[in-house]
């Protein structure tokens, strides 16, 4: 007996908003509990900028969770202590390694309850961070939402938020479409599996024109050097400080132990990750291979195993709220589009409209990847050139720079005279080499694909074709950056120095 569908009501998932949540989060805890913690939020700019923050938290009274009542107030919680622990251990000069008990006891608690880690996710810092600016208007609008906490009080960092919230907007409405459609698939319903097909092509391709926003109002220099800094996780970041990870100080002295999380990443979006559940898309550790298949065309019609080991996608499910993580888990028991095109093949309808969802989820990747380069990679490398520009003694002022995840490559490049080995440790704020995981994700997003024509488009083949019709080639495409990225063909090839680094990550 097949298992049931999935009904998103089950698990907090809207069938309007998708994984936002049904009503906006609240701007506010009203019980006087919490005036606090509310006070330190909305004043968050001025104490990094006095440098009064970390003392300010540390005498802060220790207050638990035990007065929240409802969902929509433990996200709120979470929102606050989340942002307050980031702006104390990276609102200095240095790091700092050990969070204090007045935000590490209800922190713990927030995040056992929400089954999230003790960091700032992508729920706290997008999901959960939002508002609209006229309720009786619709939220997938950039012109209609506004932020709700902030690092950094600037339009960039709220921009850049919120170009996440209404992605997840946008695509919210194709959660229960998609649904239907594996119902529709179990019913040999092919015309409404291809038209829900069809309705997705046109939804991804409008939060890749979404995405591409993200230029007009957050600042390239402004995101690296004071946003991107804040976002940062306490895993594999020796190098910007904190070679242990963070402890939080429960009372319990060295029994307290050290942790390392990844910080806030757009790897944790569901959407993200039910977009490549739905479509079959098989995503395998970074670096691995795909396994060789001495199969043919017309040889692959019976659908293959599935590989288990997901790697660093699959670990950013521990990052999601436990609702959705348990959605995106059930869904996976179910999926059967891939395998349903696979066998109908012959439908050339059907299998026209399951390509075209690769191609503009891949399209999609191909944009953030562009994205990272211009935010990530060129600031970096302008880092380092200005670093080297300046001696120890001759630095402005004669201040230590700051050291955090924006500073740390252009330390580790004054070492060597090898940019390109250095580039490799150059990581995101989720902690991890970047850019090959997303050229990884993106080229296995156009593997399922069915027909030929699409298969070869959706690989990394070359541009000219064997049979093809002159013309057929696809020529450069995107921007360049400082003439060594070269964008070739609808998905791109990368050639940069810096192979590694990244803002958040798909």
């Amino acid at each position: 007996m097949l298992p049931p569908i999935p009904r998103p009501d089950d698990y907090g998932v809207s069938r309007k908003n998708g994984f936002l949540p049904v009503d906006p989060p609240l701007e506010s805890l009203r019980d006087p509990y919490y005036k606090r913690w509310e006070q330190v939020v909305s004043n968050l700019q001025a104490l990094l900028l006095s440098r009064r923050l970390r003392q300010t938290i540390e005498n802060l009274p220790i207050v638990t969770a035990s007065r929240l009542r409802f969902p929509a107030e433990w996200r709120r919680a979470y929102v606050l202590l989340s942002f307050m622990t980031h702006a104390y251990i990276w609102g200095g000069d240095r790091p700092e390694e050990k969070v204090p008990q007045s935000i590490s006891i209800p922190f713990i608690q927030v995040c056992n309850y929400l089954e999230l880690p003790t960091v700032a996710t992508y729920a706290g810092v997008c999901l959960w961070n939002w508002k609209p600016i006229f309720p009786e208007e619709d939220i997938d609008s950039l012109e209609n939402l506004s932020t709700l906490a902030t690092f950094t009080g600037s339009l960039d960092e709220s921009w850049f938020y919120l170009v996440s919230v209404v992605i997840e907007a946008r695509g919210g409405s194709t959660v229960p479409l998609m649904l239907d459609a594996i119902t529709a698939a179990r019913s040999n319903d092919s015309l409404a599996v291809t038209v829900c097909l069809q309705e997705l092509a046109e939804t991804l391709d409008e939060l890749g024109t979404l995405l591409e926003r993200m230029y007009e109002n957050c600042d390239p220099h402004v995101f690296y050097h004071r946003i991107r800094p804040f976002l940062a996780g306490s895993k594999n970041m020796a190098d910007a400080g904190l070679p242990n990870g963070v402890q939080f100080d429960t009372g319990a002295g060295n029994d307290d132990p050290h942790v390392q999380y990844g910080g806030g990443s757009n790897a944790q979006s569901s959407l993200i990750q039910f977009f490549d559940i739905v479509l079959g898309i098989e995503h395998r550790p970074t670096g691995s291979q795909k396994p060789s298949d001495s199969s043919t065309d017309s040889e692959a019609e019976s659908p293959t195993p599935r590989p288990s080991n997901h790697g660093f996608i699959h670990e950013m499910r521990s990052y999601m709220p436990g609702p959705h993580r348990r959605f995106l888990q059930d869904v996976s028991s179910v999926a059967n589009i891939r395998d349903y095109v696979e066998s109908h093949r012959f439908n050339h309808t059907l299998s026209v409209a399951f390509d075209a969802c690769l191609f503009m989820l891949r399209s999609l990747r191909d944009k953030h990847i562009r994205l990272v380069s211009r935010y990530i990679i060129v600031k970096s490398r302008e880092s380092r050139s200005h670093a080297r520009s300046f001696s120890p003694r001759s630095a402005p002022n004669n201040q230590p720079e700051p050291l955090n995840i924006a500073s740390a490559s252009t330390h580790k490049t004054q070492r060597t005279d090898n940019p390109r080995a250095e580039a490799k440790k150059l990581r995101g704020t989720g902690g991890t080499a970047l850019i090959p995981f997303l050229k990884q994700a993106r080229d296995e997003t156009g593997e399922p694909a069915i027909d030929a024509w699409a298969r070869r488009i959706l690989s990394n083949g070359p541009p000219e074709l064997a049979g093809e019709p002159k013309g057929f080639a696809l020529g450069k495409m995107g921007e360049h950056a400082d003439g060594e990225l070269e964008i070739v063909g609808l998905a791109g090839v990368w050639r940069m120095d810096d192979s590694e680094g990244g803002l958040c990550h798909w």
